[in-house]
């Protein structure tokens, strides 16, 4: 029985901390939020565009070299 007191008051005390430190948080505004979101998404976008660019140099040489 005393382990799961035991667990129950660290669960409860790492909970209570956890909700002081999101209280510290300065979280993003609508405007921020959506300027990250943009720059997220267009860097994806140019990392995959890069990716398959290579990708399909390299399925070139490989074919070239095999055939």
């Amino acid at each position: 029985m005393f382990l799961k007191e035991n667990i129950l008051k660290k669960l409860i005390q790492f909970i209570k901390e956890s909700w002081v430190e999101l209280k510290k948080v300065k979280w993003p505004s609508k405007s921020e939020l959506w300027g990250l979101t943009v720059a997220v998404i267009t860097t994806s976008l140019i990392l995959a565009v890069f990716t398959g660019i290579i990708d399909r140099i390299f399925y070139g040489l490989v074919h070239l070299i095999l055939h």
